[in-house]
């Protein structure tokens, strides 16, 4: 019979605590959890096979008894005597088989999914009754992250999610912003020994966009103003994610004025009807494929500002 070294198998040091102990089985869990982990063929076995360390190991009774059982091992191995090790001075006494009040590997973790020899001759099969709130855990917490657009996140509406071979249909609402997380109770792994369903975690990633900036619930947005429109003044329709303004630029507008609407900007997650401010930044657009006469003009015009350009001497 092999020896099983739950510590690597879960990848902790042996003075590992109880709560470090807890969140990197559950890191492991959701990992390799087989209505998760669909892609690996081998995801079952190591299912079972942290569980059952875990099992161990959380459980002082049994993690003593495992520990004196190493201490030993590692003894007759040093010694070279590791074939001549004797196993009955540890092997479980009892029949192998659930005791009353007690629930046997598939019970707990499904079928198919067995108990090593090794945790079988030395631990037996029965697993502690579901009704000791030591064994009666909660499911795994799941994390998921969805990519979004600025506009499905401005407007919110429904989403689909896929983890694993769930569909999980979500509605949003408006104004989520980059890298939050909402809790979906239930959703996550069924629990262990009556224990409640764990919970879905989701982080939102917003996709860059083009045209606008978010600044908290402020959204930004460059605008395109004509040269013309600039020096001599104009009235001009922008159109946003928000909605259709006017904006009137008065007569010589400098690049890269600001207008600022108030409360035309990114919605407040979980206030309807609020909203944060949208700040529109003038980009002066010069005009391209100018003809001869434009270019005299032009030149006139730098003359009479004594600018010396393209040739042009005040």
């Amino acid at each position: 019979m092999d020896y099983k070294n739950y510590y690597i198998i879960l990848g902790v040091e042996k003075n590992v605590g109880k709560d470090e102990l807890r969140n990197q089985y559950r890191k492991l869990a959701r990992k390799y959890h087989p209505d998760v982990n669909t892609t690996d063929k081998d995801a079952t076995k190591k299912f079972a096979e942290i569980s059952e360390a875990y099992e161990v190991l959380s459980d002082d009774e049994k993690r003593k008894k495992y520990d004196e059982l190493g201490s030993d091992w590692e003894r007759y191995q040093t010694s070279g005597q590791g074939d001549q090790f004797d196993w009955a001075k540890y092997a479980n006494q009892g029949t192998g088989h659930a005791r009353s009040g007690e629930r046997n590997w598939e019970e707990v973790f499904g079928e198919g999914a067995n108990a090593s020899d090794f945790f079988r001759n030395i631990f037996g099969q029965g697993f502690r009754d579901a009704t000791n709130e030591s064994f009666a855990r909660k499911g795994q917490d799941l994390h998921a992250e969805l990519s979004i657009s600025v506009e499905e996140a401005f407007s919110g509406g429904v989403e689909i999610l896929t983890i694993g071979e769930r569909k999980i249909r979500l509605t949003l609402k408006p104004g989520i912003w980059d890298h939050q997380t909402i809790k979906i109770g239930g959703k996550g792994l069924p629990g262990v020994s009556g224990g409640p369903t764990g919970d879905l975690f989701i982080t939102f990633l917003l996709q860059p966009h083009q045209f606008y900036q978010l600044d908290g619930t402020d959204l930004h947005m460059d605008i395109p103003v004509s040269v013309y429109a600039a020096l001599l003044g104009a009235t001009q329709e922008v159109k946003t994610i928000s909605g259709t303004y006017k904006i009137k630029i008065l007569p010589e507008t400098q690049n890269g004025t600001v207008f600022r609407l108030k409360g035309r900007g990114f919605p407040v997650y979980g206030a309807p009807g609020k909203h944060g401010d949208l700040f529109l930044r003038t980009v002066l657009q010069l005009p391209e494929k100018l003809d001869s006469r434009e270019i005299a003009l032009i030149r006139e015009l730098a003359n009479i500002r004594k600018e010396n350009v393209g040739g042009v001497t005040a």
